[in-house]
């Protein structure tokens, strides 16, 4: 059973855990409405938590607020709802919330191999905001416990699950069968969408697996987008946390934040602000509104 948890909670365990989610805010309410200002819930893509009501209202903004994490879009929306006949509640006033969808990680990776350099290697991605995937045929090579944001995948086909898993994620082979090794970087090549490919292994294996993929068909181009051997050059070692903090080094760099210029304006625009602090409605062309809503001249006017 999935813990009950208030909004304050599972803002937390969504951020220890690299789930993204969405935070609704009431901000101001007019007449007759189920929650006052400042109530708050939490929504994922599977869960929701607290209320700010109950309802249609709130079958609605759920809605609302999943379509905003399928589509990866992690920004801001006010939306203002009447509670009359087009959303089925007879309570007759009107609520405006803030819908604020965070990322909660910086990265997905996908890891393949529970080996000895995978679990090094967890002890440190697992102090990380990063959702990781972790892979392996072989259930008895995971240890009994993983941090909050490892999800373990037990399977006994992981090619077949690799292109489903690492869609844009940031993929490492790590297993512990150089077939297998093969294998998946072939079907990465193939289906083209993960982020970026790490191998594990040795200068020699790197010059093999080439000119098979060479064989098969593959670019040059195509086939330099798998590291190997994966980690940094200058970080030296050979042990499992060794090679482990090599290749936490390269993929810190390679899932920095994006360093293209950001638009000067960001998040909600001064004039969806300064219209909330004005008694009266925001003005339609700032915030967003259900298909079904009234017209904004017949919205009863707003004292948030």
């Amino acid at each position: 059973m999935h813990p009950r948890l208030n909004w304050y909670q599972a803002i937390a365990d969504c951020e220890r855990r690299g789930e993204p989610y969405v935070l609704v805010t009431v901000l101001g309410v007019t007449g007759s409405v189920p929650r006052e200002p400042a109530s708050k819930m939490v929504i994922t893509g599977e869960h929701s938590y607290d209320t700010i009501g109950g309802g249609h209202l709130e079958y609605r903004i759920i809605a609302r607020a999943r379509e905003h994490l399928a589509r990866g879009d992690y920004s801001y929306e006010l939306a203002h709802f009447p509670l009359g006949a087009s959303l089925g509640q007879c309570c007759g006033g009107s609520v405006a919330v803030l819908l604020e969808t965070q990322t909660s990680s910086n990265a997905h990776l996908v890891v393949f191999g529970a080996g000895h350099v995978g679990q090094a290697l967890m002890t440190i991605v697992g102090q990380l905001p990063w959702r990781v995937t972790w892979v392996d045929s072989r259930a008895d090579s995971f240890p009994p416990q993983t941090p909050d944001n490892v999800s373990i995948h037990h399977t006994d086909d992981p090619v077949g699950d690799a292109h489903a898993l690492c869609a844009d994620a940031h993929v490492l082979i790590l297993t512990h069968n150089h077939q297998l090794d093969y294998d998946l970087c072939r079907t990465l090549l193939e289906q083209n969408n993960a982020l970026t490919i790490g191998l594990i292994g040795s200068q020699t294996k790197a010059e093999r697996f080439r000119q098979r993929l060479s064989h098969r068909g593959f670019t040059p181009d195509s086939i330099e987008r798998i590291r190997c051997p994966v980690g940094r050059s200058d970080v030296p070692g050979k042990r499992p946390m060794e090679v482990a903090v090599s290749i936490s080094a390269e993929l810190l760099n390679l899932a920095a934040t994006d360093t293209t210029a950001k638009s000067s304006h960001r998040g909600l625009s001064w004039r969806a602000l300064k219209d909330l602090s004005k008694e009266g409605k925001p003005t339609p062309s700032h915030i967003a509104t259900p298909a079904d809503v009234l017209p904004p001249e017949t919205l009863p006017d707003s004292e948030s």
